[in-house]
């Protein structure tokens, strides 16, 4: 090999790992690439705002809300999410059991109500 053909694949090479870098910096820093953990993360949230959503809305239609309302506002802020799990209102639709986390964020939901 020529030394000359040598210097170019040496340079053109240590460009192509440079310019790769370079790309993966740029592209998660500012070009809104994500891993599929970040992406599972914001998923989730998403999941349970949503599910949270519903929890409360089932909680609102049930006929007797404005008194449950009542109730759940002298239970503790602790005790809101057993309060919330025993009426069954964090099950969402079509499952058997409610997902972790949803009767927290629906506790949290139903607060909001209670200050109003």
């Amino acid at each position: 090999m020529k030394p000359e053909n040598a210097g170019k694949i040496k340079y053109g090479s240590w460009g192509l790992v440079c310019g790769a870098v370079v790309a993966m910096i740029i592209g998660f820093g500012w070009g809104g690439w994500s891993t599929a953990a970040t992406t599972q993360k914001i998923s989730d949230k998403a999941v349970l705002a949503s599910q949270s959503a519903i929890c409360v809305a089932q909680f609102m239609t049930q006929p007797n809300h404005e008194e449950k309302l009542k109730e759940i506002a002298e239970v503790s802020t602790y005790q809101r999410a057993n309060f919330i799990e025993k009426g069954g209102w964090d099950i969402m639709p079509g499952q058997e059991k409610a997902d972790y986390g949803v009767s927290q964020s629906c506790s949290d939901g139903i607060e909001i109500l209670i200050k109003k």
